[in-house]
């Protein structure tokens, strides 16, 4: 997206859980503790992916976007399409949106990637000034 800034990306963390959940440090009930909103998110909201859930290795993951903003007033707290965000980026100066893959089999669920989205980021071209000469 055009307006996406301040992005951060939780890959490291990710394969840092996995791999205690792998060497037996880390539970998987631990990990695999999706509340039902997120999982009802997933079914409706959620963009399918082509990445195995690293934990049951049943499912494929589904990414979930969720926003949070103070001019989104009411909307603040949920979860949206990826072609809704592109409509809010133009609609408002400034949101967070974040990111968690899911499996609906096993609830396994992470924090993937949070950026900012809105109009507020983007510098419009500045006016040219005339010239004594115009």
């Amino acid at each position: 997206m055009r307006t996406q800034r301040q992005v951060v990306d939780y890959a490291l963390q990710r394969r840092a859980l996995l791999a205690g959940v792998h060497s037996g440090r880390v539970g998987t009930f631990e990990v695999c503790d999706a509340n039902p909103y997120l999982l009802r998110a997933a079914k409706f909201h959620g963009v399918p992916t082509e990445v195995t859930c690293p934990v049951c290795r049943k499912e494929q993951l589904t990414h979930v976007n969720w926003v949070y903003g103070e001019e989104l007033k009411h909307a603040s707290g949920s979860a949206r399409a990826p072609e809704e965000l592109v409509r809010m980026s133009t609609m408002f100066e400034e949101f967070s949106v974040y990111t968690v893959e899911v499996c609906r089999t096993c609830s396994w669920n992470h924090l993937v990637q949070s950026y900012v989205l809105g109009k507020g980021g983007v510098r419009a071209p500045k006016p040219r000034r005339r010239t004594a000469a115009e």
